[in-house]
């Protein structure tokens, strides 16, 4: 899962990225809110984590630049600001939730959790799905019972394809989602990843759709 930061102070950024990374997740770093919308067209991203107190945009502004361009993932406010009408404000301009700074790191990352599961759908912090068993939280995975030693990128692949179960999702979404900036990629590195999964698993759950892409049926 990818994740878009923007956050303009270098040190808790720095230990963010270095945080979520480590937690499995893909993450690209913003330290200024005017490149955020732009970002969103060309990108694609599984949630948002928004300070809101940025040097050249307030926080709140961005937020309700990125619903009305139609862009509908999570969005995690971080900010200082303890004022009510700040939180409320966010909350009805389209954030998800909101997290006052200083923050733990558990608990930022339970509620991203949170906030990615209830975006696809899912009310538990383990996703079950064709005897699959995901836990977001230890990142582990079971099929049927018996566990299942995944690679950090095969299982932030079979989470992507999971959450959103009956979508096809072509090869360009899946490496966006599964690659940052600063990422390099062979152009068959889904394929030979899917074709690991399917070997650890099932060799029928993950579908291609010829031309188009894969797809777990739900």
């Amino acid at each position: 899962m990818r994740i878009l930061l923007v956050e303009d102070d270098v040190m808790l950024g720095e230990s963010m990225v270095v945080s979520l990374i480590r937690h499995g997740y893909t993450v690209d770093w913003l330290q200024l809110g005017a490149a955020v919308e732009m970002t969103l067209r060309t990108e694609n991203f599984t949630a948002i984590i928004l300070d809101l107190t940025l040097p050249d945009a307030d926080g709140l502004d961005i937020l309700s630049q990125v619903r009305k361009a139609g862009h509908k993932l999570p969005i995690l406010i971080l900010t200082a600001r303890d004022d009510i009408d700040d939180r409320v404000k966010g909350l009805d301009g389209g954030a998800d939730d909101y997290l006052l700074k200083p923050f733990a790191l558990q608990e930022l990352l339970a509620r991203l959790r949170v906030i990615v599961r209830r975006v696809s759908g899912y009310a538990e912090s383990k996703i079950e799905l064709h005897g699959l068993v995901i836990s977001l939280a230890k990142n582990t995975v079971e099929y049927h019972g018996a566990a299942i030693k995944l690679t950090n990128t095969e299982f932030k692949l079979l989470t992507t394809l999971v959450t959103k179960a009956g979508r096809v999702l072509s090869k360009e979404y899946l490496q966006q989602t599964l690659y940052g900036w600063d990422e390099m990629a062979s152009d068959n590195a889904i394929e030979v990843y899917i074709h690991n999964l399917r070997k650890k698993i099932n060799n029928q759950l993950i579908k291609n759709i010829r031309g188009v892409g894969y797809i777990i049926e739900k």
